[in-house]
C-alpha cells in the first residue's frame, strides 16, 4: 500500500498535472475500506467520491511539502541553534531523546544508522504563567508576570532512511488521519441513530399499552395517560431520524459523510504558522533581543481539537553503523 501511495504522491505526475485513474481507484477504495466498506453497495459511490479523493490528496500534498527544512538534531549544534534551544531545554534532554526514542533504537537496530535518518518531531508546546524579575535599566523589578515556554512529550513519527521515504510516509498518514476523523463522524451518526431508535421502540411500546382495550385509565392513580404526549415525542423522534437519514438512505448517508470530510480536507486536518520569540530561559518576550531569538512553530491542527507542534528533523548518522 505504501507503493500505491508513493505513486499518487510522486512528483511530477503523469502529463496534465493530473493522476492516473487506476490510482484515483485505489485511493477512493482505501476511503471506503478505512470508513464504511457497505458504502460500495450505493450505486456510482466511485463517482460521487472521486472530486473529494483529488481534493484530499492535493491538500495532503501541499501540507506535507510546504513543511520547512529539515532540522537537524545535532547535539554540537544545540548551543548555536534557537530551535534546539526552544524545543529542548538543555543537551542532555537532546541526547537523552536521540537515545532512548523508540523509532531510533528500531531503526539502528534493523537497519543501523550508518546513513543517518529523517524523521518528524512532534510536541505538545506547553505555556505557564508565573512571577519572575525583569532588568529595566538600572532597576532590577520583581514578581513581573511571566509566560514560560516548554516544548513536552517529544516523539518521533515516519522515521525512516531517506527524507524523500518520510514525506511519503507523512502523506499517507494524513490521508488517514482524514478517514479517521470520517469514521468517526460516522460512528456518531450511528450512535444518534441508534438511541433515537431505542427511544423510539419503547415510546412504541409504550402507545401500544396505551391504546389496548384496558388501559383508558391508569389502575393506579385513575388518571387518565397522556396519549397525545407519547404520540407528540414519537413524531419528534421521527423527524430527528428523517434528518439523519432514511433505514434505507443511511449508506448515501455514510458516503456522503467522507465525501464532506474529504472534499473539506483543510477545515479538517491544517498547519499553521506561529511566530514565537522566548529568551535563552524559556520566558516569552514581545521583541527579538540578544538574549531573546525569534522561532517559526508549524503547529499542526485538527477538527478534533489535537494541536501539535511539528518539525521535520534529520539525525546524523553513525560511523560504525550502530
Amino acid at each position: 500500500m505504501l507503493r500505491f501511495f508513493q505513486s499518487i504522491f510522486r512528483r511530477p505526475r503523469k502529463e496534465g498535472g493530473g493522476i492516473p485513474d487506476s490510482l484515483v481507484i485505489k485511493a477512493i477504495e482505501r476511503a471506503v475500506d478505512g470508513t464504511d466498506p457497505w458504502i460500495r453497495a450505493v450505486s456510482g459511490y466511485r463517482k460521487k467520491l472521486r472530486p473529494a479523493v483529488l481534493h484530499a490528496i492535493e491538500h495532503v500534498v501541499s501540507l506535507v511539502d510546504g513543511t520547512a527544512s529539515p532540522l537537524s538534531l545535532d547535539v554540537a549544534s544545540y548551543d548555536r541553534d534557537p530551535y534546539l534551544h526552544t524545543y529542548f531545554i538543555s543537551t542532555s534532554e537532546l541526547r537523552k531523546f536521540l537515545e532512548q526514542e523508540p523509532s531510533l533504537a528500531e531503526l539502528r537496530e534493523r537497519h543501523g544508522m550508518r546513513h543517518g535518518a529523517t524523521g518528524l518531531l512532534l510536541m505538545q508546546k506547553r505555556e505557564r504563567v508565573g512571577l519572575g524579575a525583569e532588568i529595566s535599566g538600572d532597576l532590577i523589578l520583581k514578581d513581573v508576570p511571566q509566560v514560560s515556554v516548554s516544548f513536552e512529550a517529544h516523539r518521533l513519527m515516519d522515521v525512516s532512511g531517506k527524507e524523500e521515504e518520510t514525506r511519503y510516509q507523512l502523506k499517507r498518514r494524513a490521508y488517514d488521519h482524514l478517514l479517521r476523523i470520517a469514521l468517526g463522524r460516522i460512528a456518531e451518526v450511528k450512535t444518534r441513530r441508534g438511541a433515537l431508535e431505542k427511544h423510539r421502540a419503547l415510546l412504541n411500546s409504550k402507545l401500544s399499552l396505551l391504546q389496548r382495550e384496558g388501559w383508558g385509565f391508569d389502575p393506579t392513580t385513575g388518571e387518565k395517560p397522556n396519549v397525545a404526549e407519547v404520540e407528540k415525542n414519537l413524531a419528534e423522534i421521527e423527524a430527528r431520524l428523517l434528518e439523519i437519514g432514511k433505514d434505507d438512505k443511511m449508506l448515501e448517508v455514510y458516503l456522503g459523510v467522507v465525501a464532506d470530510v474529504l472534499g473539506h480536507a483543510e477545515e479538517h486536518l491544517w498547519v499553521d504558522r506561529e511566530t514565537l520569540v522566548v529568551d535563552r530561559m524559556g520566558i516569552k518576550r514581545k521583541e527579538v533581543s540578544v538574549d531573546a531569538r525569534e522561532v517559526q512553530l508549524d503547529v499542526l491542527g485538527d477538527a478534533e481539537g489535537r494541536r501539535l507542534v511539528v518539525a521535520l528533523v534529520t539525525i546524523a548518522g553513525t560511523a560504525g553503523g550502530a
